[in-house]
């Protein structure tokens, strides 16, 4: 697990599209995992942008997303679809037949998770996965307890997560309790991993997934397990980490010797 520490929100923003852009200038049908929330929305301003300037094309490319509430049909404002669209899909050159995100208001859920789970597989699986992290933990809606080896499925969401997605419902709007997300298993199995993380809230979190037991209680801890997996965080979410400097001084000498070997 490589630990990227970084100054502010910002500058993982930054860090955390340069990632994808690299992946889609070296690789131009890449398939790409995307997540949703607060945490990439500046990433994907980042890659609308360099889309606009013609550093990168999305006309060859795949996407899945991580998860979507069961129950929110993809026109819904609050559907993680709608998101999506209104967030990249509708300002790159993307064709949308090939954007996936798990199918809310699918009328057999257990099908459509079996389903969504062979077209990661005909797509030839994920080449790059993007993460965020919930205050428990959770990656994608694999909330604490969830199997480590889990596929997608149907979830139920913890009161904490429902809590912390309440700012986005209006107090008469319907808040789904229900998801449908790809499993540990299923994000494990993505080739790279990239995980961000900003602010305090979040520093338990990053310490429980860096510096903690391998455990469902911390979904995000099956990282550890990941042969590929970058966290790119900020210093109040690294405030926690006991071998912050250790890090620092890592990616430091790993930046140094990528220097190196470009000459």
């Amino acid at each position: 697990m490589q630990i990227v520490i970084l100054k502010n929100s910002a500058e993982v923003a930054e860090y955390g599209a340069n990632i994808f852009i690299k992946q889609l200038q070296n690789k131009a049908d890449s398939v790409l995992g995307l997540a949703t929330g607060s945490t990439p929305l500046s990433l994907y301003k980042g890659l609308i942008t360099a889309t606009k300037q013609e550093q990168i094309s999305f006309q060859n490319v795949t996407t899945f997303n991580l998860d979507e509430y069961l129950g929110l049909e993809g026109t819904h404002p609050q559907s993680y679809r709608y998101f999506m669209n209104e967030q990249l899909f509708d300002h790159v050159d993307i064709n949308k037949a090939n954007t996936h995100v798990p199918p809310g208001d699918a009328e057999n859920p257990i099908q459509a998770c079996v389903g969504y789970e062979e077209q990661i597989e005909a797509a030839g699986g994920i080449d790059i996965q993007l993460l965020g992290i919930g205050r428990n933990g959770h990656i994608g809606f694999n909330e604490p307890s969830s199997g480590l080896m889990s596929r997608t499925r149907v979830k139920t969401l913890t009161k904490a997560t429902i809590d912390d997605n309440a700012r986005f419902f209006g107090e008469d709007e319907y808040q789904p309790h229900l998801s449908i997300t790809m499993g540990i298993g299923t994000i494990l199995d993505a080739k790279k991993v990239v995980l961000l993380a900003t602010g305090e809230n979040k520093a338990d979190a990053i310490l429980a997934t860096v510096e903690g037991a391998l455990t469902a209680s911390c979904p995000a801890s099956a990282l550890q397990l990941h042969k590929n997996a970058v966290l790119v965080i900020d210093e109040a979410a690294a405030s926690k980490l006991s071998d912050r400097d250790f890090y620092k001084h890592i990616e430091a000498e790993n930046q140094k010797l990528l220097e190196r070997l470009a000459k």
